[in-house]
């Protein structure tokens, strides 16, 4: 099993493009353990009031929850030095965090194409 760290805008890319989240992520990666930053979560519900059909329910039931690390503010920095530290790919379709992941030595998933998941490596 892989852990696999959600961004907001990840997960949001994947509900839109409909993607069966199991099979994509079997694709990539194998069955993937889902990892929930509380920050994440805060922005994730945020969203939601302003836009339906995030299946936040089943995100949340899905994921591990992790508390934000101390001294931390950013949640992009937190996916970062986690997805470094513990070989977590970050589901995301952010430029600038995608960027600083591959900077780091981290690895992201993203919604490619509308279509489909692809794995990103440094």
């Amino acid at each position: 099993m892989v852990g696999v760290l959600v961004d907001a805008c990840g997960w949001v890319a994947l509900t839109e493009a409909r993607l069966n989240l199991d099979s994509s992520m079997k694709e990539v990666v194998g069955t993937a353990e889902l990892k929930l930053l509380e920050s994440v979560d805060r922005e994730l519900g945020v969203l939601s009031a302003k836009q339906k059909g995030l299946l936040l329910e089943l995100l949340r039931k899905r994921c591990e929850v992790i508390h934000d690390l101390e001294g931390v503010r950013h949640p992009d920095e937190m996916l970062t030095i986690l997805s470094s530290k513990n070989g977590w790919p970050v589901l995301t379709v952010d430029t600038n965090l995608k960027r600083r992941l591959i900077e780091e030595g981290g690895s992201y998933i993203e919604v490619a194409s509308g279509r489909y998941l692809r794995l990103v490596q440094s």
